[in-house]
């Protein structure tokens, strides 16, 4: 460390700065303290500073009255005439101050106002950082926990006790923790680790930092560390706000603790401060008091290595993950808000209630699957989800038809499917795959992905299946949020995984070159893993025992058509309630056809014990599929069921011209289509049903949270057409499926005590045995998503829409998609309806512009055109011609700002079919504040 970073100061008030109240402020001297008020000082070696004398770094070597500056409330909290429940102690890390916690401060007192828990907060300023005493010696980590301890000894913190720390300041409020049990009631981190083994290198950011020729003048010296800190926020921090991180830092004389924090980072177990960290890490690991932990996985510096430490350490905490949020967590995302409900539910008087034990799970995830719900009184065991396939080992009979396999249609009966799944069961076994781990299928529909799904599902190890049809982007957030401890992929999968450092073990699903192995870091192939399965199954028949139906099978992902897409977890009873639904509802069993162009009922097929064909076509673009790869499908299969995505029917509609004579008489042998995952049309229905005219054409409603909710015919969609009721009808429940609605309010926040009453516009909530057990890392949504709901199957679906009088289920869109307008609350699926009447409209996506409450309506069209010169389809976006304007504004029926056409209105990217109105508002709100017209 250069020698400027001895500079002493004394503690001063910060100046003033957006976000800070003046009242928080208060400068405390801790006077000379001893060993005794902080527990023993461990024997450690000296350090020499660069440049300097030696300097001891003991734990608590330097006992000297220092004075610090900290944010407090109790003094606006006393202001207000309330006594606090508790305190939370928030410590910041390197090379931010206690402005980072401004939104808790200010989040702690509105809740207090409001009549919830008053917390204090006490936020610090760590000594030589922000504005504490500049104190001119190096300060080790366990210097830094037992300064902490001094300092709440003379503020008397008697507890309960809630410490929140990020970065460095999380490893020293971990610390405080450990040594406090008497007055800790929980703990809370953002972005912080207790553990860097030896086999990892520390973050590249950190190794950059810390070269002996950089440190200084990269962190002392000049402000470049911490204007890299600033940059890296997500968005971008305000210019008011970044001011408010640098304003105890100019200068190089008082950044000196920034240098000494990044030279305090232990790189390994040489280093001075290993000790104190791994005795912070192994006390973590003790601590039985309740534990959040939030994550934003876009830091570079605190990789997601460290929040599975952590994870391991504190098992029964719950985590949240803020997609697409950074390092600096309490800025990109609302930390706030999070603290304050997880205080609400885990400590809500300020200390854990009375019988609770706070190691349990806290996401309700140890509920079993087969638990009693208002939807079901059932409590019998599911048979297993692989029960059909063990029943039809013996058979030679179809059990998977693949028809886009090299050299024709592919056939594996029952009898091989079976015996393949055990040898991938035992071979997986046999390399180290145990119950409980996280396998990425990073597989195409078909016999390989059907084999070792199952096999998984067999030994207990938990599949994460995301789709392809994410994207690159969309994948990655997904596996690497998922931390697969295996990756089994085809060569495009795998590739993927190691340019972007997808983390897992590598199995592929073709045998590949040395090389090419070396390169993608591939330790198996499945042909390996099926020999290795063989050869133990030939000694020895034992497998794993069956896993037990409340433990975890596997993690879907969502389409990400609403936002990033969330990892859903289901057990292997919720599994199982899946497939017992499907059977139920469409009598669908050992014997049947099934053509599955909709990758979860591809996969669904063996635990039916139906026989199904994957067609030729494009599992990431349905729009690939065709009229007469259906009919081959149908061929192959003997199908009578036939399931296809919307945008896949559509094209097959599109298609029916190429359908010959045999097509024709093999699409006549289907009884059953059903089409799901977006609205439907009535006229595409019926266009289906002309291609298939002995089917019954049904469109199920559900999510990837629960397949199957309710189920409409043909014959329903158009007898709703005749109605009243706005929206898409969705059909009535189904079996043990219950809807109830929870009413908007006049902000469009649906807080109304749920209600079956008909009529009542709301959220859609959902209970029913095969809803999903939670959300993976995701505390805060999952708890959005049971919010009031009483049932342990219970699930806030994020849909708008209404009941009818015969107990149907109308869709009005989705709930961010709700428009809060000076005249009320607008769903938007009624007045797309309507304006799609329009002569010259295909489809269209009602918007909202501006502040919620006085958002103005948008109307954004496409144009349908009749061929002719003067209405074909425009090229490129642009405001509405006078006429057609008028005829949309007519049909609307409420206030139009504008009319909008575009040639094509952007989707999302699962279903190719659901309107992206999150999108097209961004959009409208760009062009009509006088952005460039291009396309959305």
């Amino acid at each position: 460390m250069p020698r400027v970073a001895a500079s002493t100061a004394p503690a001063t008030q910060p100046p003033s700065l957006p976000g800070l109240d003046p009242a928080w402020s208060r400068l405390v001297t801790v006077p000379t303290w001893s060993a005794g008020r902080t527990g023993p000082t461990p024997q450690v070696p000296e350090r020499r500073a660069s440049g300097g004398p030696a300097v001891p770094v003991g734990r608590g070597t330097d006992r000297a009255a220092r004075t610090w500056h900290l944010l407090d409330t109790a003094g606006s909290l006393a202001a207000l005439g309330v006594e606090p429940v508790g305190t939370i102690l928030c410590v910041h890390g390197n090379p931010t101050w206690s402005y980072l916690w401004r939104s808790v401060l200010r989040t702690s007192l509105e809740v207090a106002r409001s009549g919830g828990p008053a917390w204090r907060v006490v936020a610090v300023d760590q000594l030589d950082m922000g504005f504490s005493e500049r104190t001119g010696i190096e300060r080790g980590l366990a210097q830094r926990v037992a300064d902490l301890g001094a300092l709440t000894d003379e503020l008397g913190l008697e507890g309960p006790v809630v410490t929140l720390g990020h970065d460095w300041g999380g490893v020293v409020s971990l610390g405080w923790a450990v040594d406090h049990p008497d007055v800790l009631a929980g703990v809370m981190t953002c972005n912080t680790a207790v553990y860097q083994p030896d086999d990892a290198p520390i973050p590249a950011p950190l190794r950059l930092a810390l070269r002996p020729e950089l440190l200084g003048r990269a962190t002392v010296l000049t402000p470049a560390f911490l204007e890299t800190t600033l940059g890296i926020a997500h968005p971008k921090l305000d210019r008011a706000v970044a001011n408010g991180y640098r304003a105890p830092y100019r200068g190089a004389a008082r950044r000196g603790g920034i240098g000494g924090f990044v030279a305090d980072i232990p790189v390994d177990h040489r280093h001075r401060s290993a000790p104190e960290l791994d005795r912070i890490a192994a006390g973590v690991a003790a601590l039985d008091v309740p534990a959040l932990l939030v994550w934003g996985p876009r830091d570079p510096v605190f990789l997601e290595r460290y929040l599975d430490d952590l994870s391991e350490r504190l098992p029964h905490a719950d985590v949240h993950r803020f997609e697409g949020a950074g390092h600096l967590l309490p800025d990109d995302a609302d930390v706030a808000g999070t603290v304050f409900d997880w205080l609400g539910d885990r400590l809500p008087e300020g200390h854990v209630p009375a019988g609770d034990d706070p190691r349990l799970p806290a996401d309700d995830h140890e509920a079993d699957a087969t638990a009693t719900t208002d939807a079901t009184a059932t409590t019998e065991p599911r048979r297993p989800l692989g029960a059909a396939l063990e029943d039809l080992r013996d058979s030679d009979e179809p059990a998977l038809v693949e028809m886009a396999a090299a050299g024709g249609p592919r056939t594996i009966s029952w009898r091989l499917l079976a015996r393949r799944v055990d040898e991938m069961a035992a071979g997986l076994d046999d390399l180290g795959v145990r119950s409980g781990d996280r396998v990425s299928l990073l597989v195409t529909p078909g016999a390989d992905l059907t084999a070792v799904l199952y096999a998984c599902v067999r030994i207990g190890a938990v599949v994460v299946v995301a789709d392809a049809g994410l994207g690159l982007r969309g994948l990655t957030r997904a596996v690497r949020g998922a931390r697969p401890d295996w990756i089994i992929g085809a060569l495009p999968g795998l590739g993927a995984a190691r340019a972007l450092g997808w983390p897992g073990r590598r199995i592929a699903t073709v045998q590949l070159p040395a090389p090419a192995r070396r390169a993608l870091r591939v330790e198996h192939t499945l042909v390996d893993v099926a020999r290795r399965g063989a050869r133990r199954l030939t000694h020895s028949s034992a497998l794993p025992a069956v896993p037990l139906s409340d433990t975890p099978a596997a993690i879907l992902f969502t389409s990400g058509s609403t936002g990033p897409a969330k990892g859903v977890v289901y057990t292997h009873g919720q599994l199982g309630a899946v497939r017992d639904v499907l059977a139920a509802q469409y009598d669908i069993g050992v014997g049947t056809g099934l053509v599955a162009g909709f990758a979860p009922f591809a996969l669904l097929g063996p635990a039916l014990g139906a026989r199904s064909v994957a067609p030729d076509m494009d599992v990431t673009a349905p729009r690939t599929l065709t009229a007469r790869a259906v009919a081959a499908s149908v061929a192959a299969a003997d199908a009578t069921v036939v399931f296809l995505s919307p945008a896949a029917l559509a094209n097959v509609v599109a298609t029916a011209s190429e359908l010959d004579a045999a097509d024709h008489a093999a699409l006549a042998r289907v009884r059953l289509f059903l089409s799901a995952g977006a609205p439907v049309s009535a006229a595409l229905l019926t266009a289906a049903t002309e291609l298939m005219p002995n089917a019954s054409a049904h469109t199920p409603y559900g999510m990837t949270e629960g397949l199957l909710m309710t189920d409409v015919d043909l014959d329903g969609v158009r007898s709703a057409a005749a109605s009243d009721d706005e929206g898409i009808c969705v059909g009535l429940p189904a079996a043990d499926v219950r809807v109830r609605i929870a009413p908007l309010d006049a902000s469009g926040t649906a807080t109304g005590a749920l209600t079956d009453a008909p009529g009542v516009t709301g959220e859609i909530v959902v209970a029913a045995p095969h809803v999903r057990d939670r959300y993976d890392r995701l505390w805060r949504t999952n708890r959005a998503s049971r919010l009031g709901v009483e049932d342990p199957r219970g699930h806030r679906t994020g849909d708008v829409g209404h009941l009818d009088a015969s107990g149907r289920l109308w869709v009005e869109g989705r709930m961010q998609h709700v428009l809060t307008t000076p005249d009320g609350v607008v769903t938007p699926v009624g007045p797309e309806q309507r304006i799609e009447g329009v002569p010259g409209v295909g489809r269209a996506g009602v918007v909202g512009i501006g502040p919620r409450g006085t958002q103005q309506v948008v109307a954004v069209v496409e144009r349908s055109g009749d061929g002719s010169r003067s209405r074909r389809p425009p090229r490129r976006p642009a405001l509405a011609d006078p006429s057609l304007a008028a005829a949309v504004r007519a049909a609307a029926g409420l206030p139009l700002a504008a009319v909008l056409t575009v040639p094509v209105l952007p989707t999302d990217i699962r279903h190719n079919s659901k309107v992206d109105r999150t999108r097209l508002s961004r959009w409208a709100t760009a062009v009509l504040s006088g952005g460039r017209m291009v396309r959305p």
